[in-house]
């Protein structure tokens, strides 16, 4: 390539590059004006935001002091009209306190002008009282301190009689508050205390294998029999009640033992006079297991501890003696729980009544074998088994041999008499009940105006319809405590029979 062409390309391609760079310069100009124009617009815009901004701040903090300046006027008003009110009423409160003032000052006058009034009437009541008693004296020949003597006297003599009879209503209103009290606690031991009432008898039937026995038992001769007789003290009956005998005794732990060792007798079949002996040794040694366990069980049952073991076996002795067929351990026991009771009740020692009322009837334990009543017994067993003072009196005043001076002897004696007065407690026969109830019963019939009556409760309560036209309201008052004289005239009953009369009208009519 020559040389000019060379040249002709540079020169082309620097006009290329000229007029690029010009075409580019004038794009950038027109770039730069248009941001230019941008900008100002922009900050034209701004400018005008910012004033609308500033107006509106400008009249929102007018309109809030424009608010905070109404409330201070308000709050500033109302804080003016309650000071107002403030001073209107001190000045209603000091025109008041004048007035009172005023009122005072003039009531003061009048006070002492009545104080002096007061003082000139009194020095005159004073004057005409020594001037009275003066004349009194005269009149009366006597002194003042004579006179005031005798009135005292007189006023001594009133206050004793008003005394008395103070005395005596407190004394009634005690009595009949302590009798209240007294029912209250017997009702409450005797429904706390249920104890079970055990009848027995004094004999005891043994039954037999076959009626081929009896002749064993009563052996060649009679000798076994006389033997087993002889050593237990005990009488066998052999009839004709087919496989049974009879044993016989008023001694309970005898006929006991003589029971265990005929049993063990039968069981064994081997029956002569050596080996009677041998079973009744036997049944001795059981019976004395029998009598400490059942001591012991008494004592454990009433929670009273500390006896001597000699004592708890007398207790368990108690187990086969009974009185008017009343279990005497089990009554011991139930006279323990009452006395408890009612002791807990009147905040006594509770113990020391248990053990009173356990051991009240001890001397029954020996009493077929010493002689004497059991009470005096009783009161030697205790003594020798040192028993404290408070048992040994009750032991002795249970019965009333002795007034009782402590509140446990009142408590055992009152327990012993619950016990043998609960129904069923004392024993009777069939016969003599039945009679008893039939006597009951013809007692009411017999008395005018009564329909019919029924023996009820087993024989505690006789319940009695009357006839309504016959008898009124008062006359069935005075019906029923007719029978109730009658009843404990003519009958023999433990405790106590309660007697009812119910009188009824009834009219009928039927509507048809």
């Amino acid at each position: 390539m020559d040389l000019t062409t060379v040249l002709v390309i540079i020169a082309i391609a620097l006009a290329a590059f000229a007029i690029g760079y010009f075409i580019r310069k004038s794009l950038a100009e027109a770039k730069i004006v248009s941001a230019e124009n941008e900008a100002n617009k922009i900050l034209e815009e701004a400018g005008k935001e910012v004033e609308a901004k500033k107006r509106e701040a400008v009249l929102e903090s007018k309109e809030e002091i424009l608010k905070l300046r109404n409330e201070f006027e308000k709050d500033s008003r109302d804080r003016r009209q309650e000071m107002q009110r403030q001073e209107r009423r001190l000045v209603q409160k000091e025109e008041n306190l004048d007035r009172k003032s005023d009122s005072i000052e003039k009531k003061e006058e009048v006070l002492e002008k009545k104080e002096l009034e007061i003082d000139r009437v009194k020095a005159q009541l004073t004057e005409a009282y020594n001037k009275q008693l003066t004349e009194l004296e005269r009149i009366s020949g006597l002194t003042s301190e004579d006179a005031k003597q005798i009135l005292l006297a007189g006023v001594e003599k009133e206050m004793q009689h008003g005394v008395a009879l103070l005395i005596r209503d407190m004394e009634n209103k005690a009595k009949e508050e302590g009798e209240k009290r007294a029912r209250d606690i017997i009702s409450l031991a005797i429904q706390r205390c249920a104890a079970d009432h055990v009848a027995e008898i004094t004999v005891a039937v043994i039954p037999l294998p076959s009626d081929e026995m009896k002749g064993r038992i009563i052996g060649r001769e009679g000798r076994n029999i006389r033997a087993f007789e002889t050593l237990t003290g005990i009488d066998l009956i052999i009839d004709d009640t087919p496989e049974a005998v009879i044993l016989s005794g008023f001694d309970p732990i005898r006929r006991e033992i003589a029971r265990i060792a005929l049993e063990k007798l039968i069981v064994d079949g081997r029956i002569h006079p050596a080996r009677i002996e041998e079973m009744v040794e036997k049944a001795k040694k059981e019976v004395n297991n029998q009598l400490r366990e059942a001591g012991e069980q008494a004592t454990f049952d009433t929670d009273v501890h500390g006896i001597h073991p000699e004592l708890i076996i007398l207790l368990g002795r108690l187990k086969f003696r009974t009185s008017y067929g009343q279990n005497v351990l089990k009554h011991s026991v139930e006279v323990a729980h009452l006395a408890g009771l009612m002791a807990s009740e009147l905040g006594i020692d509770i113990q020391i009544t248990k053990r009173a009322g356990l051991l009240h009837d001890i001397g029954k334990a020996v009493d077929h074998e010493v002689e004497g009543p059991h009470v005096t017994i009783g009161v030697d067993l205790a003594k020798k088994y040192k028993e404290s003072h408070d048992v040994i009196h009750a032991i002795a005043a249970h019965h009333g041999d002795e007034d009782p001076k402590t509140i446990i002897a009142v408590l055992v004696q009152a327990a012993d008499a619950i016990s043998a007065a609960r129904p069923g407690a004392r024993r009777e026969t069939l016969e003599s009940y039945i009679k008893r109830l039939t006597k009951l019963e013809e007692i009411a019939n017999s008395f005018e105006g009564v329909e019919k009556s029924y023996a009820i409760q087993a024989g505690r309560e006789i319940r009695i319809m009357v006839k309504p036209d016959r008898i009124d309201d008062i006359g069935a008052i005075r019906l029923v405590r007719d029978i109730a004289k009658r009843i404990e005239n003519e009958l023999d009953y433990p405790g106590q029979i309660k007697v009812v009369s119910i009188r009824e009208t009834r009219v009928v009519e039927y509507a048809k």
